[in-house]
């Protein structure tokens, strides 16, 4: 039943969309930097501030847009679905959050594992820097991971209203 599961929720095509988005998003601000040669981005780098200690890093307001959809918000949507596909698309608020954050915490784990993993081999960017994570920001990683459960909810929420909006701006002309 549950390989079942897996095997359906990899066939979801919410699964992929989720996926492959949260990875572009993660992955742009790697790619200009790589780009770049810099550890500077051009826009958000205009909200970095110094760093909290060792765990808050000076980058925190990209960690907190892109964390938002991957790995949190990707892995909070393959635990719905997984969760949905072993236990019946009926389930209630508290499952479907639970279920949700189950996910995004293992997706977050496993990730942090690649990165941990990454960071020990020690590969500098063309800023000097290794091009993973340092593992003292690992923590924070699971706190937004923890608040992205409710990214999906907030995409799909903007999603209807602009459907909308532009369905009463088409009845319009």
């Amino acid at each position: 039943m549950r390989l079942n599961a897996i095997t359906e929720t990899i066939r979801s095509r919410r699964f992929w969309v989720w996926q492959l988005g949260g990875i572009v998003i993660y992955g742009l601000p790697a790619a200009i930097r790589l780009g770049t040669g810099s550890d500077y981005l051009p826009v958000l780098g205009l909200f970095e501030v110094p760093w909290i200690g060792h765990f808050i890093p000076g980058n925190i307001v990209e960690k907190i847009l892109v964390n938002a959809f991957f790995p949190g918000a990707a892995g909070a949507v393959a635990g719905e679905i997984f969760y949905s596909k072993t236990h019946g698309e009926v389930f209630s608020r508290r499952q479907k959050y639970l279920a949700r954050l189950g996910g995004a915490l293992l997706w977050t784990a496993a990730w942090s594992l690649f990165q941990f993993w990454g960071n020990l081999q020690n590969i500098a960017g063309p800023w000097g820097g290794n091009i993973f994570e340092y593992p003292m920001v690992y923590p924070i990683n699971f706190v937004l991971a923890s608040f992205s459960i409710f990214t999906p909810t907030i995409v799909g929420f903007l999603k209807t209203k602009i459907v909308n909006g532009y369905h009463r701006l088409k009845s319009i002309h």
